[in-house]
């Protein structure tokens, strides 16, 4: 799949951890293998108190991501994410978390069902957006965190994640807990269920 599809047009193709935990942070890691960036993952992380960190490997990652979404803090550190089927480990200065990832969900079971093609596309992205925001509180497929970006999700697959541990800023985080309340990155919420959606991510850059 092209990563660009126009000078204004960015296309996002990988997977998107969120969890909580009872510690009260919620993390929601991304792990892209394809972008107009390479491949790269990254994190945005609320704190118990409700400040909104995001982690970048890089700062062409962090200046894209943070002209997307709202932050208050933006910490460039070496990050890594190994994503396999049964779980994923990230690491990063900030951030150590270790997921448990379990069977596809019923949600998983019926996105399968739509072409990759049409699934991923934006337009598929505004039909499905009542959709989500009916089904999923705080999801939805297509809006603008503000900085004149408009944003679209393509969700293909879903995989409800069934352990965390992990630790932020050397601070354990407790076990795992649903991701609320909505963490606040942007216009949509990862599912409040602890879950790994694979997605294609189109973000349009204003003209």
């Amino acid at each position: 799949m092209s990563t660009t599809t126009g000078p204004r047009v960015q296309r996002f193709s990988g997977a998107i951890a969120g969890v909580g935990s009872t510690s009260g942070v919620r993390v929601v890691v991304g792990a892209w293998h394809t972008s107009p960036l390479g491949a790269f993952a990254d994190a945005m992380v609320a704190t118990a108190g409700g400040r909104r960190l995001l982690l970048a490997p890089s700062r062409a990652v962090a200046e894209f991501v943070a002209s997307t979404y709202t932050f208050d803090e933006v910490r460039v550190e070496p990050f890594a994410a190994d994503v396999a089927a049964d779980g994923w480990r990230v690491r990063s200065d900030s951030l150590e978390l270790t997921l448990d990832v379990g069977g596809r969900t019923a949600l998983g079971a019926a996105l399968r069902l739509v072409p990759r093609g049409l699934a991923g596309s934006p337009a598929f992205s505004t039909l499905t957006d009542p959709v989500a925001r009916l089904l999923l509180r705080g999801v939805r497929t297509r809006g603008s965190a503000g900085h004149g970006r408009r944003e679209y999700y393509g969700a293909l697959d879903h995989h409800a994640v069934v352990r965390a541990r992990g630790s932020l800023d050397g601070v354990d985080l407790g076990d795992l807990a649903p991701v609320d309340p909505e963490p606040g990155f942007g216009f949509s919420s990862t599912p409040v269920r602890p879950s790994v959606t694979r997605v294609v991510s189109t973000v349009v850059l204003p003209a």
